[in-house]
């Protein structure tokens, strides 16, 4: 059964400005090919991290929103650990859009 996700992938683009438009797709086309039905790419600029972990001071912010079933998670998680450009990554699962909708009405009566 598929859920819905967010998954939130700091990029390690120092030098590599140019080509962010070309590894954001890269990265979105890995999701579909784990199976994943991408609603929503939010691209969120570089940021400054607010200590330095490593190597880098700050990276480009990319946010997914997008359906999958729990298994491809871990896929994407092993696959991504793997690439150089991706410095971080996390995954939360979202409410459904139904389960927001009776919620409401619950706290409503």
């Amino acid at each position: 059964m598929n859920h819905r996700y967010e998954a939130l992938l700091v990029l390690n683009a120092q030098g590599k400005e140019d080509t962010l438009r070309e590894t954001i797709d890269r990265l979105e086309s890995e999701f579909r090919k784990e199976g994943a039905q991408v609603e929503q790419v939010q691209k969120m600029d570089r940021r400054q991290f607010s200590y330095v972990a490593g190597p880098l001071d700050s990276g480009y912010y990319v946010n997914f929103i997008f359906s999958a079933d729990p298994e491809s998670i871990e896929r994407l998680r092993a696959k991504f650990k793997l690439d150089p450009e991706v410095y971080r990554q996390n995954y939360q699962r979202l409410h459904d859009k139904k389960e927001k909708l009776g919620k409401k009405l619950a706290k409503a009566k």
